[in-house]
């Protein structure tokens, strides 16, 4: 008998793959996800048998919850409790008549719930640690006020409100699929179950809005409408995506200027007026019978036969393939110029919200595609809502801060009525709406502005975390590549922030306001999310907490920028005037006189000019801003917005980020190494060895270029010496004041001595090259005497 050799096989059955994905891409049946925004507050009915958890986001949040039976009587007995407090906090904010509890109000009064005289359960304490927990129980049906009381922030505080997160699983889920449908945005004209792997179609008034909501997640819905009154007459002319990508110049419509969608003829159809997920595909065509049959699938249901027959009687002739806007649908084109898709990015109630520009028949799928990813194999259902045009919808994308977090919708700053007065032409931003270029000046006339007179603009996009308690100034020495304890009180230090790696999260501006109290300013949500989780790490008495919303603020920059700001703000006898504040230093003042509206003014800036920074609440936004204007008129004074702001912030060699450093970036290869002290920083921080380890063996130098041609050079243009690519650009711009081309770059060591001759390759970077020299790294003013001045 033969020995027979068998192979070597891994024992039991095959294991599934591994897929990490955000908290709200799995959530499962009748499980809710609510955030109470700090000076927030949301009504909602419960049912007995619901379990709620409360959570402090941050920490330090008060809690008021107010519970009513459904004839509207105020009874914490519904949650098993007694009222231990007045709700005090929910009635001073609803005092206030802030626009945003409107809708509250209105609940309110519609269910006969009258606060007056409400007893509230009151849940957390003033330094009740981040994350910490409260759990209630509905006994009975009824409804619940929940809030996150707070009231406006003076710019010199840190009382800031922060949000309250609601964790409710329902006893009896109430399901519309498989997850319940978010609220409607208003009382629906039309409410309509597109079901899976089908298309229904429908008509919608001119003005009215179409809101498209994936029901689940992770499904496609091709979408395709045509105008009413031209089917009246016999003509079938749908929206046309070539036309539309032509005229709006985006692969696909999105809020803002570039909104619409076309037919042929060049009539408007619908525009985007809200977006949360913020990738769609406007190239493929909807799925059709001859897509399924050339990859062995004869006969599948497919969108364009579902189109056919949904559009049967509206006066629509039948096609074997439709072009469609495919909402949700997450394409891209490839190196190789191929189409590729993948899973789409909507999670459950994620919507796409049109509003009519004509009388409209619209037809809507639901995608059934499950032979490819397109639908994150698994198909469900699309629901399709209506609203009347007298509602108000303002333009806005969704932005998640992490991607755990629940979207926020893009927000106006407390200066955008005045500056909309003066440009249309805004741009999404860290979700808010700024302004790109004012159409009665121009890029070029700002950028001259701020180097001859003075320029106001908005930065209230900048990120403010408020960082107190007895460990606060440890922490912010650990976290930060400066050396915090240095910092005396009305000072200003700029600092870079590093992962363990020495790669970069943030760069930023940290305020110290007392002993144990600092404010972070930075450009992005994660610097103060990171903080708090080393405080939580080390165990620190030390709370972060975000003020952005409590903190908005303009820029005033320029020679003259001084005299402005000199004009329009009275300081009290222990504050450094006007006159007397230091670069990097800040004072708390008031605007016009010492009962005018409250800031904190910074000789701080991102022009490399003179400049100061003005901070203050939202509610004293206006006032600022006419302020400014009241005071600067007569000095040449004009608005900036962000085109003109590139040019002089790359005339300075300030960097910026996404573009001039990211996570693969160090300090020193941004051109901030000043900003890591390793010699005389004699504490220990999050990433010091990494950094000894790369400023010893550096690879790459940030540099400036001058290009002697004025063709454009972009963000990722790549530098060569011959055929060898030795380095990239990150930012460029056409200097007014230098009258050329030139850049901020990232090289090879061992090509980044200034007066080295490189070449910048445009289309494949071969074909077409653009002479370069390297020069020092700021372009204007290298050693900084104007912002000094």
């Amino acid at each position: 008998m033969l020995d027979v050799a068998y192979p070597m096989v891994t024992p039991g059955p095959p294991r599934p793959s591994r897929i990490l994905t955000p908290k709200s891409l799995s959530r499962h049946p009748g499980q809710e996800r609510h955030v109470i925004p700090g000076g927030g507050a949301l009504l909602l009915q419960v049912m007995a048998g619901d379990r709620l958890v409360l959570v402090n986001d941050e920490g330090g949040q008060p809690c008021e919850v107010v519970a009513a039976s459904q004839a509207g009587r105020i009874d914490a007995a519904l949650l098993g409790r007694t009222a231990n407090a007045r709700a005090e906090g929910l009635q001073a904010m609803l005092a206030t008549g802030e626009a945003s509890l409107a809708r509250l109000r209105k609940g309110l009064s519609q269910r006969g719930i009258d606060l007056a005289q409400a007893g509230a359960l009151r849940l957390f304490a003033p330094d009740t640690p981040a994350g910490a927990r409260a759990e209630l129980l509905a006994e009975a049906a009824g409804w619940l006020v929940i809030a996150a009381p707070g009231l406006p922030m003076a710019p010199e505080a840190q009382d800031t409100a922060t949000p309250i997160t609601l964790y409710l699983g329902r006893a009896n889920p109430r399901l519309v699929g498989h997850h319940d449908l978010p609220d409607p945005l208003a009382d629906p004209i039309l409410d309509l179950r597109v079901k899976s792997a089908t298309a229904e179609s429908y008509f919608v008034k001119a003005g009215d809005y179409i809101q498209i909501l994936d029901v689940d997640g992770r499904q496609c819905t091709d979408f395709q409408c045509f105008d009413a009154r031209k089917l009246d007459r016999g003509i079938q002319h749908a929206l046309d995506v070539t036309t539309s990508r032509t005229f709006m110049g985006h692969a696909y419509s999105m809020p803002g200027l570039h909104s619409k969608y076309y037919d042929q003829d060049w009539v408007p159809l619908v525009e985007v007026v809200q977006d949360t997920v913020g990738r769609h595909d406007a190239f493929a065509m909807a799925c059709a019978s001859k897509y399924y049959d050339d990859i062995g699938y004869p006969g599948h249901v497919n969108c364009s036969d579902n189109f056919n027959l949904a559009l049967q009687g509206r006066g629509v002739d039948p096609r074997p393939g439709w072009m469609a806007v495919n909402l949700f649908f997450n394409t891209n084109i490839d190196a190789h110029g191929v189409l590729i898709s993948d899973e789409p990015w909507s999670r459950p109630g994620d919507y796409v919200l049109f509003r009519a520009l004509t009388d409209l028949v619209c037809v809507n799928s639901a995608c059934p595609d499950d032979t490819s990813p397109a639908n994150g194999w698994y198909l469900s259902d699309i629901h399709v809502r209506t609203y009347s045009g007298a509602e108000k919808f303002s333009r806005s994308v969704a932005y998640r801060p992490t991607p755990d977090a629940e979207p926020k919708m893009t927000k106006e700053t407390a200066f955008h009525d005045r500056i909309a007065a003066k440009t249309r032409h805004h741009v999404e931003y860290k979700g808010y709406w700024l302004p790109q270029v004012y159409s009665s000046n121009g890029a070029v006339e700002e950028y001259w502005a701020c180097r001859q007179a003075a320029v106001v603009l908005d930065l209230s996009p900048l990120r403010k975390w408020e960082v107190t308690g007895p460990d606060a100034e440890a922490l912010m020495q650990w976290v930060l590549t400066r050396d915090v304890k240095k910092l005396s009180q009305g000072q200003v230090v700029y600092s870079a922030m590093c992962y363990d790696h020495g790669g970069m999260i943030d760069d930023g501006t940290l305020f110290r306001l007392g002993r144990d109290q600092f404010r972070w300013i930075g450009g992005d949500d994660y610097g103060g999310v990171w903080i708090r989780e080393q405080a939580e790490k080390l165990g620190m008495q030390a709370m972060v907490r975000s003020s952005t919303d409590q903190l908005h603020n303009l820029a005033v920059q320029g020679p003259n920028s001084r005299e402005i700001i000199k004009r329009m703000i009275w300081t009290a006898p222990h504050q450094p005037t006007i006159d007397e504040l230091g670069w990097f230093r800040f004072t708390v003042g008031r605007v016009g006189g010492p009962s005018g509206a409250p800031v904190v003014v910074s000789r701080t800036g991102y022009t490399g000019e003179l400049g100061f920074e003005v901070f203050c609440h939202p509610k004293d936004g206006t006032a600022v801003y006419d302020a400014v204007w009241q005071h600067g008129a007569d000095l040449g004074l004009k608005p900036m917005g962000l085109a003109a702001l590139d040019m002089v912030r790359i005339e300075a060699g300030l960097i910026f980020a996404g573009y001039d450093f990211s996570d693969q970036t160090d300090p020193f290869e941004a051109g901030i190494g000043f900003t890591v002290p390793l010699k005389s920083k004699t504490d220990d921080f999050i990433g010091r060895e990494a950094l000894i380890r790369r400023k010893e063996h550096p690879s790459r130098k940030f540099v400036g270029l001058e290009i002697d041609a004025n063709v454009d050079v972009g963000h990722g243009d790549c530098l060569h010496v011959g055929r060898a690519q030795v380095g990239e650009v990150t930012s460029s711009m056409r200097s007014p004041l230098l009258g050329k081309n030139i850049a901020l770059a990232r090289v090879d060591l061992a090509h980044a001595e200034v007066g080295t001759v490189l070449e910048v390759g445009k289309l494949d970077g071969q074909q077409k090259r653009l002479p370069a020299v390297i020069v020092p790294l700021s372009h204007y003013d290298p050693k900084k005497t104007r912002p000094q001045s």
